[in-house]
C-alpha cells in the first residue's frame, strides 16, 4: 500500500489559492505518482509489487520492458525537482527521501544479482527508456548521476552502449538513440556520432511549421511534439552546442520553435481545466504538457504569457486529474486510461510502466518555492481569457 508523506498544509482546489498550496499540491501529487516506482526499485521490489495491465491487443511480451518504461519516465519528470537543494520543509523532507531511494533504485536496476535488474538487452523499446533514464541525467547530473558509484556508472554505460545492436522505428525514435548517445558525450564516454546526427538532421528535415515537426514523413495530430520532440531535441542540442558540435544558431532555432509550441499547449487548457483527449498515447495523461512546464522551468515563456498563468491553467489540470482516485489502483499504481480506467484507449505498446511518462508535466516543480513562478497571484490563462470576454494577445503564425 503506498504511504505518502503528508504535508503540514492541505492543497486548496479553488481559484483563489496561494502559489504555496498550488506548489504543495504539485509536490504531494509528484510524489503520489512516482513513490510507488521508486519505492519498490530501491527495496528490489518492483517486479514483485507492480502490476503489468496491458489491453487486450498489446504487441508482445511487455513484462520484458515495462519495468524500464517505469523507471525512466518516472525519474524524467522527477529529477529537476530531485535536483534542488536539501532543506527542512516538509517539501524538502519527501525530496529528499525520494532522491536517496532513487540513487539505490539506479544501482539495483543495473545489477545483474538484484531481482529488479532491468532489461536493455532484447527488444526495441529499451532504446526509447534508456533515453528517459539518460535525460534525467542530464536534467539533475550532480543530484543523480554524480553520486552514483564507479561500478554503477560503468553498469549504465554498458547497457547505454548495447543498445547499438537495434534500430528502432523511422520517427521520433531517432530521437531516442540521438539523446543516449549525446549524454554519453556529456560525461566523456565513446559514442556514436552518426546516431546524434542522424537525428538532428531528420528533426530539421521534419519541421513542418509554426513550431510543430512531423513525427516522421507523415504529420500526425497528436502530442509526441511535447512527449518527446521540442524537449529531447533542444536538450541534445544544448549538448552538442557545450561540445563545440552543433552551432548556437541551431540551438536558438530549435528553442524558439519549442516556445512556439508552449503557446498552443498553454492555449489548449480550457477554462475549467480540460484540454482535448486526441491522438496515440493519451493514457500518457499530464505528460502531454512537457513543453510547456519545461519552457516555464527554463523561464523562457513569452513575455505575454505570465509564469502564475501557466501555473493556474496546469494546476486545474492536475486538480481534475489527479484530485480523485481514478487513476490509481488500490495500491496507488497507475491505471490505464486518461482520466479514469479506460484500457479501450491504451495504444498495443501500453502497459503500466508507460504511464508514468505522466510525471514530464510537473517538471516545473524545479523552480525553488521563492521564484515567481510560485509566489505570485494566479493569473487567468488564456482560454478563461477569450471565453470570459477579455484582452487577449491575437494568436498568429511564425515563420522561424
Amino acid at each position: 500500500m503506498l504511504v505518502c508523506v503528508a504535508l503540514a498544509v492541505a492543497a486548496q482546489k479553488t481559484k483563489e489559492a496561494t502559489g504555496a498550496q498550488d506548489r504543495i499540491f504539485w509536490a504531494n501529487t509528484l510524489y503520489k505518482i512516482s513513490y510507488p516506482v521508486i519505492h519498490n526499485l530501491a527495496n528490489g521490489t518492483l517486479k514483485k509489487n507492480m502490476p503489468i495491465e496491458t489491453p487486450e491487443n498489446h504487441d508482445g511480451n511487455r513484462e520484458k520492458v515495462t519495468y524500464l518504461e517505469a523507471l525512466g519516465r518516472t525519474m524524467a519528470g522527477v529529477a529537476p525537482w530531485l535536483a534542488l537543494p536539501d532543506d527542512d520543509t516538509e517539501e524538502g523532507k519527501m525530496r529528499k527521501q525520494l532522491r536517496t531511494e532513487l540513487l539505490r533504485a539506479l544501482a539495483n536496476s543495473v545489477d545483474p544479482a538484484n531481482p529488479d535488474y532491468i532489461n536493455y538487452r532484447v527488444e526495441y523499446q529499451p532504446i526509447v527508456d534508456a533515453a528517459y533514464v539518460a535525460h534525467a541525467f542530464l536534467r539533475a547530473p550532480k543530484a543523480l548521476w554524480e553520486p552514483l558509484d564507479e561500478t554503477t556508472k560503468k553498469r549504465f554505460v554498458t547497457e547505454f552502449k548495447s543498445l547499438r545492436d537495434r534500430s528502432g522505428a523511422y520517427n521520433n525514435w531517432l530521437l531516442f538513440a540521438g539523446l543516449t548517445e549525446g549524454f554519453l558525450m556529456s560525461i566523456g564516454e565513446q559514442y556514436d556520432p552518426a546516431r546524434i546526427q542522424f537525428s538532428l538532421n531528420k528533426m530539421k528535415e521534419w519541421y513542418v511549421g509554426d513550431g510543430w515537426y512531423s513525427d516522421g514523413a507523415k504529420f500526425s495530430m497528436d502530442y509526441y511534439n511535447s512527449y518527446v520532440i521540442h524537449p529531447m531535441l533542444v536538450d541534445l542540442l544544448g549538448i552538442m552546442v557545450k561540445k563545440g558540435r552543433a552551432s548556437q544558431t541551431d540551438y536558438d532555432s530549435a528553442l524558439k520553435r519549442m516556445i512556439r509550441y508552449a503557446e498552443y499547449l498553454e492555449r489548449v487548457i480550457a477554462p475549467d481545466g480540460t484540454y482535448p483527449a486526441y491522438g496515440r498515447s493519451i493514457t500518457y495523461r499530464t505528460a502531454a504538457f512537457q513543453v510547456l512546464a519545461q519552457v516555464a522551468l527554463m523561464e523562457k515563456l513569452p513575455q505575454w504569457i505570465q509564469p502564475t498563468q501557466v501555473r493556474a491553467a496546469l494546476t486545474k489540470v492536475m486538480h481534475n486529474m489527479y484530485d480523485g482516485h481514478q487513476n490509481f489502483d488500490q495500491n496507488g499504481w497507475l491505471l490505464l486510461g486518461f482520466n479514469g480506467h479506460q484500457p479501450m484507449i491504451a495504444d498495443t505498446y501500453t502497459s503500466t510502466g508507460s504511464l508514468y511518462m505522466a510525471t514530464l508535466g510537473f517538471l516545473t516543480l524545479g523552480l525553488p518555492a521563492d521564484n515567481a513562478f510560485w509566489t505570485g497571484p494566479p493569473a487567468p490563462w488564456t482560454s478563461v481569457k477569450a471565453w470570459g470576454g477579455a484582452a487577449l494577445k491575437k494568436d498568429y503564425k511564425v515563420e522561424y
